[in-house]
């Protein structure tokens, strides 16, 4: 099982910062997972910077219904 996903702050362009219960945190750009219905409309970088931690699920949400279930196995820098 993977640990959990704690905390999350949008930092730039597709960036987003993560932190995970077990203490590991980094960077992922998100740009090149940004196509299909679904995704397509987080290119608007205005949305895209409006990410959230849902903390029940632990995953990142946005306000357009799409949503990442990030995984330590996401390249983090």
């Amino acid at each position: 099982m993977l640990p959990r996903l704690q905390e999350a702050k949008y930092l730039c362009d597709y960036r987003i910062w993560l932190r995970f219960a077990d203490g590991v945190e980094g960077e992922v750009d998100l740009a090149s997972e940004l196509w299909g219905e679904v995704f397509e409309p987080l290119k608007d970088m205005r949305l895209f910077a409006a990410v959230a931690l849902n903390t029940e699920l632990g995953t990142i949400v946005w306000p357009s219904g799409a949503d990442f279930a990030p995984r330590k196995t996401l390249t983090l820098w």
